[in-house]
């Protein structure tokens, strides 16, 4: 009850609805003018007395002396407060000032209102009830005025005027006396309201500045917080706010050289002092001149800044906006260099360069450009060998190289990229010459045979380059296939050579893919056929196997050799076939042979890629009923070289089911003599070219005597290929460690039913069978 009766009469200090801040102020105000208070003071002590003189009242004259008293105690009371430092935060200490100054000014209303309640009362009205009265309500006017802001000292002055002034005035006991008693409460009352009304104003003021403040608190943190910077402009083009951001990345937006100033005048100055360019001054005046809209640019800022500047205009105000993308920019620009460029070599990729090339063929037939353009295709040979040999961070170093020195022989017109894996590729479209062609091969030739000195290593490599020469008519797919024709008519040559596309190849071309389509219809239809050929023992002259060799009679163009359809069975995916073909053929021929006659097959090196051999020979074995130490795989030294872990594990299942194994053409790849140990080899097939000058050359054939006493020192049956004279066979036999030899002189390749006949004959005559086959032989 008492709480609610204190909030009714607003009988509460200031401080509870006010900030700190205009607490103090308050109370500040309210010890303001010490002057004006006493004059009001010394005016009502006068009144006072001039009363007292004329109704000679010994109380009024009291009352005069006491307002003199109470004046000079205020009038101290100020003057101290007006030595205090009173911070403008301190609404404690000022609390205390609040509640002196309260105490001052009710004791002045108190005394104003017991002078109207004396001269009333106790001298009867008159002269004296008037100036009381006039006074008294001069003061109060002058409290609803000075003291609006302070509920609980307004309350007590209203009250201790009120009370003795209306108790003076109903105590008269006329009802004229009593209805200005009323009319004084009223007027209490009205004038109580109107403090009120002002102190809810203030109150309103207060609090609308403190949301103001809060506000403008909040929008200035997040302006200088924000990640992007932000200029406005009024309706005149002066800019009025710029937040920190903006002038990081605008240093011409600081405040003491921006705020209040025309953005032009602003734009100008950063100009002449060197922080904008005049191109770039230019183009952000014309787009904030450009009116209502939203646009935007990208610019660069001093120091090398790529910044995106937004520009929006509405309403009077425009507001730019500005974004530091520099790592967008450099990410964007990484990604597109991704897109364009190879990784390791920094040349452009095959995706750029097709681009590149399409874009100036079309530019030259648009300008009917009769001028020839150069494609050169370069691969650089055996580059896998590096790879496996030496791993593939050397082979990579390599590759950098060569496109260095690619690039370091060709003049700026030329076009240069890496194609993929080993294969680089030039593009000339102007000065195309047979002479300039030649030069630049030439020149792309030596630069690449010279020695690459990697990783403490020192390799030798070479390149074959495949060049075609036309006019722009030609789009870039068949330029493409036709350097690639001539690429590979390059290697065919020998590599380490470049070749010049003429029409031959392309015919050549045109066969090849026939042969591609009929080679897969013949598989399909197993219109190819084995011929087999001996291999002897040296001692007795008898056969002990035959190894198995496909063959193809195409119906139109004759006999293909395995020269020209092996490889061509490789492109097209179907080696493995072939291969498969091959296997349970000759295993199904041998199982009809006399025990023990082997036969030995060839391997490649895409079987070992793209098939489990192991598998492969052991289902040709279920199927055929070949035990398997009749069977004999032959692999050359470059499957060794292209696919060593897989021909590994491959061999070692071999060995485990019984199956020979053979290293063919010994002597003509790149393989160590390690392999021969490390592999479960059990036979080493010594080629044909150590055998060419064993007649005439006693170095060759201590090489190979030493070569097949290694061997045999490694346990491993010695065959020796290419044997076509009496006298190669004698200087064979006389070397020693010779297990078994094969060549023409016992017999070309024969279909299986000749070599079924020469089988037998060999059992019974074995000399006699030889002497008829090699005359047969001849005579083929």
């Amino acid at each position: 009850m008492i709480a609610r009766f204190r909030n009714l009469i607003m009988f509460y200090s200031a401080r509870r609805k006010l900030p700190a801040v205009d607490y103090v102020s308050i109370v500040r105000s309210l010890y303001a003018d010490p002057r004006s208070m006493a004059y009001g003071m010394i005016c009502s002590a006068i009144a006072a007395g001039v009363s007292a003189y004329g109704a000679s009242s010994p109380l009024l004259y009291a009352m005069a002396a006491m307002f003199f008293i109470v004046c000079v105690l205020r009038v101290l009371d100020m003057q101290a407060f007006a030595r205090t430092t009173l911070a403008s935060d301190d609404a404690d200490a000022a609390a205390v000032w609040e509640v002196r100054m309260t105490i001052g000014a009710v004791v002045t209303a108190a005394l104003h209102g017991l002078w109207c309640f004396v001269s009333l009362w106790v001298n009867d009205g008159g002269f004296a009830a008037f100036a009381a009265a006039v006074v008294t309500m001069a003061g109060v006017t002058g409290i609803a005025n000075r003291n609006f802001a302070m509920d609980r000292l307004i309350t007590l002055q209203l009250l201790s005027i009120t009370v003795p002034f209306g108790a003076g005035l109903l105590l008269k006991g006329d009802i004229y006396h009593a209805t200005i008693a009323v009319l004084l409460i009223l007027f209490m009352a009205g004038i109580r309201r109107m403090a009120s009304n002002l102190r809810e104003i203030l109150l309103g003021a207060v609090h609308g500045r403190m949301e103001a403040n809060r506000l403008a608190l909040e929008l200035d943190t997040a302006l200088t917080t924000m990640p992007h910077g932000l200029c406005m402009l009024d309706d005149a083009g002066r800019v009025a706010v710029v937040n920190r951001r903006a002038r990081e990345l605008f240093p011409g937006l600081s405040p003491e050289r921006s705020v209040g100033r025309y953005l032009s005048q602003v734009i100008s100055q950063s100009r002449r002092d060197g922080l904008i360019s005049p191109a770039l001054g230019r183009q952000l005046m014309r787009a904030v001149a450009a009116g209502m809209g939203h646009r935007k640019m990208v610019v660069t800022l001093p120091p090398q800044l790529r910044c995106e500047i937004t520009i929006t205009s509405g309403q009077g105000h425009t507001v730019i906006m500005f974004e530091d993308i520099t790592e967008r920019v450099r990410a964007n620009e990484r990604i597109n260099y991704m897109a364009r460029f190879d990784g390791l070599t920094s040349l452009p990729n095959r995706h750029y360069f097709s681009e590149e090339v399409e874009a100036s063929l079309i530019r030259k037939r648009r300008g009917r450009s009769r001028e020839n353009v150069m494609l050169m295709m370069i691969d650089l040979d055996d580059f896998k060998h590096v790879n496996d040999t030496f791993g593939h961070p050397v082979g990579d170093a390599l590759l950098v190289e060569a496109a260095r020195r690619i690039r370091s022989v060709l003049d700026t017109s030329a076009v240069a990229a890496r194609f993929g894996g080993d294969e680089f590729i030039v593009y000339r479209p102007t000065g195309v010459t047979r002479r300039s062609v030649e030069r630049d091969a030439t020149a792309v030739l030596e630069v690449l045979s010279q020695p690459f000195f990697i990783m403490d290593q020192v390799l030798k490599a070479h390149a074959s380059i495949g060049i075609v020469v036309a006019k722009p008519i030609e789009d870039l797919a068949t330029l493409l296939t036709r350097a690639d024709l001539a690429l590979y008519g390059a290697k065919g040559s020998g590599k380490a050579q470049w070749a010049l596309f003429h029409d031959v190849m392309d015919i050549d071309y045109r066969q090849r893919q026939r042969l591609k389509s009929d080679l897969r219809e013949a598989l399909d239809k197993n219109e190819l056929f084995l011929v087999y050929q001996p291999i002897v023992d040296i001692r007795d002259h008898r056969i002990i196997g035959c190894e198995a060799l496909a063959r193809w009679n195409h119906p139109e163009l004759g006999r293909i050799p395995p020269s020209v359809f092996v490889p061509i069975a490789e492109e097209i995916g179907a080696i493995s076939d072939l291969t498969r073909f091959v296997l349970t053929t000759a295993a199904r021929e041998c199982a009809l042979w006399p025990s023990p006659l082997k036969v030995a097959v060839n391997l490649s090196a895409t079987d070992f890629r793209t098939t489990d051999v192991a598998e492969m020979v052991r289902q040709s074995l279920v199927k055929t009923g070949l035990p398997a130490n009749r069977l004999e795989v032959e692999i050359t030294e470059s499957t060794l070289i292209e696919e060593k872990q897989a021909v590994s594990k491959a061999l070692t299942l071999l060995r485990e089911q019984g199956v020979g194994v053979a290293l063919d053409d010994f002597g003509t790849g790149y393989s160590s003599l390690s392999y021969l140990h490390a592999l479960p080899f059990t036979k080493l097939k010594i080629d044909r070219s150590f055998v060419a000058d064993i007649t005439t050359s006693d170095r060759s054939l201590k090489l190979l005597s030493n070569i097949a006493k290694l061997s045999k020192d490694l346990d491993l049956t010695v065959t020796v290929e290419g044997i076509e004279t009496e006298a190669q066979l004698a200087a064979i036999s006389r070397a020693g460690d010779i297990d078994q030899v094969q060549g023409f002189l016992f017999g070309v390749p024969l279909p299986r039913r000749e070599i079924a006949e020469l089988v037998e004959r060999v059992a019974y005559a074995p000399g006699d069978a030889f002497k008829m086959r090699a005359g047969k032989a001849l005579r083929h």
